[in-house]
């Protein structure tokens, strides 16, 4: 028992120690693989908790001497930029229209006279250059974007 009130107390001063308990008393985690955890002495578990502490005290120093990296790397500003390259051609705007009627890559294919294979490859292409997840994802992003009517 007086292993899992231990741990609490250290999970209390350091949330993020990496020391657990549960409410059925398991007590502390091994330090490495292999350590038998089921007999920890009191004078065991104090020299555990005065590392932890030792250590989380040095880290916390070295810590507050280093600066943010954010103020260490100079990052220029981002500008949104418009790619020819990533806009969708006149084809594969035509393919996202019929996808909107809901018509299959079959369907699609045998209005515009392509293979299916074809508007399945204008229907990856489209995804790809509208960061759509799906195909309805797809269709909300292009009447967002005014590329169907």
């Amino acid at each position: 028992m007086l292993a899992v009130a231990a741990s609490s107390r250290c999970r209390a001063e350091h949330p993020y120690s990496g020391i657990s308990g549960t409410e059925r008393g398991i007590g502390l985690k091994p330090l490495r693989r292999g350590a038998d955890i089921g007999h920890v002495d009191a004078a065991q578990r104090e020299e555990i908790l005065t590392r932890y502490r030792e250590h989380s005290r040095r880290f916390q120093t070295v810590a507050a001497r280093r600066a943010p990296v954010a103020e260490l790397i100079d990052f220029p500003p981002r500008t949104p930029v418009s790619e020819p390259e990533h806009s969708p051609t006149a084809r594969e705007i035509e393919v996202l229209q019929l996808v909107s009627e809901g018509l299959v890559n079959r369907e699609i294919g045998e209005r515009l006279y392509l293979s299916e294979e074809t508007v399945k490859s204008h229907v990856r292409h489209l995804l790809a250059k509208l960061h759509a997840r799906s195909r309805a994802h797809a269709v909300a992003v292009g009447f967002r974007r005014g590329l169907l009517t």
